[in-house]
């Protein structure tokens, strides 16, 4: 498909995520703007971060799905997490989802004073098909 996940010596390793990555070739491209923990009512589903999280990544899966793509073709994301609420939970509903055989994307975690009204986390993300 074009697109390498790169981890060049030197710089950590980690099993979350890819330093960077790369795509060689033109694709079809999908970006997804902020997704909370909304469920389809538009209402927000629970009141943790690992809660809102799953509902993240339900919403991620039928973005994607929609597309003819799944998780393994995002490869860069951006998450926002409330200040005062650890994303450990978030990290857990990541990893329930995330086949580990594919290389995870590049990440950007940011720390926050607050998102809209009842909202812990937030995540937006790049797919490439």
């Amino acid at each position: 498909m074009g697109v390498r996940h790169i981890n060049p010596e030197g710089l950590h390793r980690s099993p979350a995520f890819s330093q960077a990555v790369v795509v060689e070739q033109p694709a079809k491209t999908i970006y997804i703007g902020g997704q909370n923990g909304v469920g389809p009512d538009g209402k927000v589903v629970g009141d943790t971060v690992g809660e809102q999280a799953r509902q993240v990544f339900r919403n991620l899966i039928t973005i994607l799905e929609s597309e003819g793509a799944s998780l393994a073709n995002i490869v860069h994301w951006r998450i926002a997490v409330v200040q005062g609420h650890t994303f450990d939970e978030g990290v857990a509903a990541f990893q329930e989802v995330w086949n580990r055989a594919d290389p995870p994307p590049a990440i950007t975690v940011h720390v926050v004073a607050g998102l809209g009204p009842g909202f812990l986390v937030e995540l937006d993300a790049v797919a490439v098909v």
